[in-house]
């Protein structure tokens, strides 16, 4: 008889993991004769005997950022992520506090369904060498560091030119980072199961200088005369020079999000949590949306 899979647990370094709701959480697992292993996100999953390739599924529990860190975990090995908002907002997770032990239960019972979303991968061209820079499940931005002017960015796709614009920096994210900073900054908002690329310009000189929804492909943003710095999924990435390239392209496996709701659950977290849709002055009698 083969040994169980076990879950792992992976944690905001605030989160209090001896509150009564985890312990209820451990309880379960061992009646179910599951196994777990847990993780501070900033550890090193092997670091705590957690063996994440062989693992069934990935709780995190904290929130968007711990969902973001254990995307970046998981995708990569094919473990589906089911996210716990014990923080504030809270958009990309399914399930609250309250709803650790039920949730877990649902899924241990195979009542959920798995979301796949879009990742990206990105690199740097540098003098002929390209350079991995990471896993994004939101978004990449570049944009100037210290200096005041503009940078100008030559744009391509699939190899073919695209434009060259002046602007503080632009982003590239998925459809799951477009209710994120690339909402922020003037993007458009794609429901998040489509693999659509967004790129969205930072305050460009020219107001023609608009938004564009790309299909899967090879975005290049090269910068032929400034500096500029990038990030992915708000962690910093480095620098890049006059003549650099960033390569930022749809990465080749999903990441797989547990679901327990029906898929036009989205629309009312769209609602719910960013306002979307919601009267500011409702007609007189007319209920709450």
């Amino acid at each position: 008889m083969s040994k169980p899979q076990p879950i792992g647990m992976l944690f905001h370094p605030q989160v209090d993991r001896a509150q009564r709701r985890l312990d209820q959480v451990r309880r379960l697992l061992e009646q179910a004769g599951v196994p777990h292993w847990e993780l501070i996100r900033e550890n090193n999953p092997r670091g705590t005997g957690g063996d994440l390739a062989g693992t069934r599924l990935l709780l995190t529990l904290g929130g968007d950022g711990t969902f973001l860190y254990g995307a970046h975990l998981a995708a990569p090995l094919g473990v589906p992520v089911l996210g716990v908002n014990l923080g504030r907002l809270g958009f990309l997770t399914e399930v609250d506090a309250d709803g650790i032990r039920t949730g877990l239960q649902r899924f241990l019972d195979g009542d959920y369904r798995l979301e796949e979303r879009r990742l990206v991968q990105v690199a740097v061209l540098r003098d002929g060498r390209r350079t991995q820079r990471g896993l994004g499940l939101n978004e990449v931005v570049v944009q100037r560091g210290s200096e005041a002017r503009l940078l100008r960015l030559q744009v391509a796709i699939d190899k073919q030119e695209v434009g060259t614009i002046d602007a503080d920096g632009a982003v590239v994210a998925t459809a799951t980072g477009s209710t994120a900073y690339s909402l922020a900054v003037g993007g458009p908002i794609l429901e998040p199961t489509l693999g659509d690329l967004v790129f969205v310009p930072m305050n460009p000189f020219a107001l023609t200088v608009r938004p564009i929804v790309f299909a899967p492909g090879l975005i290049e943003i090269t910068l032929p005369r400034d500096t500029a710095v990038i990030s992915v999924d708000g962690t910093g990435r480095g620098k890049l020079k006059p003549g650099d390239t960033l390569q930022v392209d749809a990465y080749p496996k999903p990441l797989s999000v547990v679901r327990l709701g029906p898929p036009e659950n989205f629309y009312r977290v769209l609602r719910q949590k960013l306002g979307w849709g919601t009267p500011l002055v409702p007609f007189p009698g007319e209920d709450d949306v």
